[in-house]
């Protein structure tokens, strides 16, 4: 066993220090590696699809590799709803399996299935250790293998990889023997990619980005930064090059953590409201938005208001920055993939674009327009949100969800790590924006979009940083799906977990198709009568009801205080209110771009 204790050995080198393992026999020589490795956290969660997400959450927050551990059989399935999401938000995970030797799979043995490549095309890459690791080549192999596996995960673009152990018994040491880790252990590391443009390349670009009148930039899904995130430092470079693009305009969805306002200097625009614009603006107006060149980075975007508007009005140039990795065309537009670093592409661009009164004046009259345009339906947007919308007072309504979810909102405390549930609480948000000012980083399972590992997500995330408030905003069917998350024995006095209850998958009431279907409360809404109060016994979480503005606006002080420890706050509302107050929404939006 000793190659196989190595695994963890090998592991902490490569500075890996979380690992997040469920029980079995099978995976015994694996547990006991990691568990008894002096320089790793390892974390128990029964639920192998709830431990997946955890671990998600962990690499998410810490931004580094995390070990997954479990034994044979259908314990690997489970981790594939994480696996998937990982693979396409690019988060690294290496996920050590335990199986069956070779020789038994498919002879009804039990707790076997076939794990060679488990998660085919959503993992970077699938290894499969050694059965007989006795002779001095399959030792050296089987190191080779483990190394190639964490380089690959934690290498550009990141990702998720298996690594498939086969066992055979004895799987535990004999009393009194001790499990050692060599020093000596082979450890085979690989440096980072540092692309950059040659200088040619970089000022011919230049060069065409000053003939564009109408440029637009649309950032994805992106995370913060440990130091200021990219964009941050791209628009702090604005006060020294913004007359250089006077006239661009910088378009990100909640999830793009794109800039915290106070550094922007006046000549760059954030859009943030183009949920809403883009939902109001007629064939007309649309058509003068459409730009000349759009510059994209990050990964997938929220607004469906945005995908369909850039598709319907395509630019002449659409350039992606994304420095290795398979690229998606997201709008049908794609002319160029520029492969660079983009924070170091756009403050080179910065630097060589030639400066606002260089270039000719209809380049100029016209970039000025353009913006102008934007930021005259954002500030509409803005103040319909504000003072446009009666209910979102919610001084004369019925209680409901989407005033509720601006209140919540509004109540976040600095330094947030706020996470968003798939259906209708990432698209809230969206609609509404986060306080700007506050440093609030945003995440969602957005790879795949699904609602089975959200709750999960943000225990990780609370479990890697204890020290920062973790919040997440979930509806009912992502938050009952996913209970297990709350399955183990680690205290998370930082989560905080706000939950909208209507009792259904409410957002079926909300979007065209269903909603006007006769089968709309049965076979869609996922009718439920369900409360979390059980839950948060269960779990040792304080438990906050709420049902009306007023004790909604009591309770969200004592809610979010750092003193009131792992917290549930629930808030029940109407599915039939929401849906029509979201109809009186959508016609309000209409009215006020006609």
């Amino acid at each position: 066993m000793q190659a196989v204790y190595n695994i963890a050995e090998i592991c902490a080198r490569h500075g890996i220090t979380d690992v997040v393992l469920s029980p079995g026999s099978r995976s015994a020589p694996l547990t006991l590696a990691f568990a008894r490795h002096p320089n790793l956290t390892v974390r128990v969660v029964p639920d192998e699809r709830a431990a997946a997400f955890i671990g998600l959450g962990i690499a998410q927050a810490q931004k580094r590799a995390v070990a997954l551990v479990c034994t044979s059989g259908t314990a690997g399935l489970n981790y594939a709803p994480a696996v998937a999401e990982a693979f396409f938000q690019l988060i690294p995970l290496v996920i050590f399996t335990a199986d069956r030797p070779p020789e038994w799979i498919d002879q009804l043995d039990g707790q076997t299935i076939r794990q060679r490549n488990l998660y085919g095309a959503h993992a970077k890459g699938a290894f499969e250790f050694p059965v007989d690791i006795s002779h001095a080549d399959a030792k050296w192999f089987s190191a080779r293998l483990v190394n190639e596996a964490i380089n690959l995960a934690q290498a550009a673009p990141a990702g998720p990889v298996q690594v498939n152990v086969p066992l055979r018994e004895p799987f535990y040491p004999k009393a009194g023997e001790e499990i050692r880790y060599e020093q000596d252990v082979k450890i085979i590391r690989e440096s980072g990619i540092n692309s950059s443009l040659e200088a040619a390349e970089l000022q011919a670009l230049a060069n065409e980005f000053g003939n564009y009148s109408k440029i637009l930039f649309v950032f994805g899904q992106q995370p913060d930064g440990e130091s200021p995130p990219f964009t941050d430092q791209v628009l702090a470079n604005a006060n020294a090059y913004g007359d250089e693009i006077s006239g661009a305009v910088f378009i990100g969805d909640v999830i793009s953590n794109l800039g915290p306002g106070q550094i922007i200097a006046e000549h760059w625009h954030i859009i943030r409201s183009h949920d809403v614009t883009l939902a109001g603006l007629s064939a007309e107006q649309k058509y003068l938005l459409q730009p000349d060149l759009v510059i994209t980075c990050g990964l997938s975007l929220i607004s469906k208001s945005l995908k369909q508007f850039l598709r319907a009005h395509p630019p002449k140039q659409h350039w992606h920055v994304q420095l290795n990795g398979a690229t998606a065309d997201t709008f049908g537009s794609l002319t160029s993939i520029i492969r660079a670093d983009p924070n170091r592409f756009l403050t080179a661009l910065l630097e060589c674009t030639s400066p606002l009164w260089l270039l000719p004046d209809e380049i100029n009259e016209a970039r000025s327009n353009y913006q102008q345009r934007w930021t005259d339906h954002e500030r509409q947007a803005k103040q319909l949100l504000n003072e446009g919308i009666n209910f979102l007072d919610g001084n004369s309504h019925k209680f409901n969800e989407f005033t509720a979810f601006k209140r919540t909102l509004a109540a976040l405390t600095p330094h947030t790590a706020l996470h968003l549930a798939n259906s209708m609480a990432v698209r809230y948000a969206n609609i509404l924006g986060i306080p700007q000012g506050r440093h609030i980083e945003v995440f969602a399972n957005r790879g795949t979009s699904g609602i089975d590992g959200c709750n999960s997500t943000a225990v990780g995330a609370a479990l890697a940083q204890p020290e920062r408030p973790v919040v997440l905003l979930t509806g009912d069917v992502a938050f009952f799906y996913d209970r297990n998350a709350f399955w183990h024995n680690y205290p998370t006095p930082n989560l905080r977990v706000v939950l909208f209850n209507n009792h259904g998958g409410g957002i079926f009431r909300l979007i065209d198709g269903p909603r006007q279907q006769p089968e709309l409360e049965e076979f869609f809404e996922t009718r439920q009568t369900l409360t979390s109060k059980n839950t948060a016994r269960d779990f040792n979480l304080r438990y906050f009801p709420v049902s009306s503005f007023a004790e909604l606006d009591a309770a969200l002080p004592v809610f979010f205080a750092a003193e009131t420890g792992a917290a549930i706050l629930e808030i029940f509302t109407d599915s039939k209110t929401n849906a029509a107050l979201f109809e009186e929404y959508r016609t309000a939006v209409k009215q006020a771009f006609s």
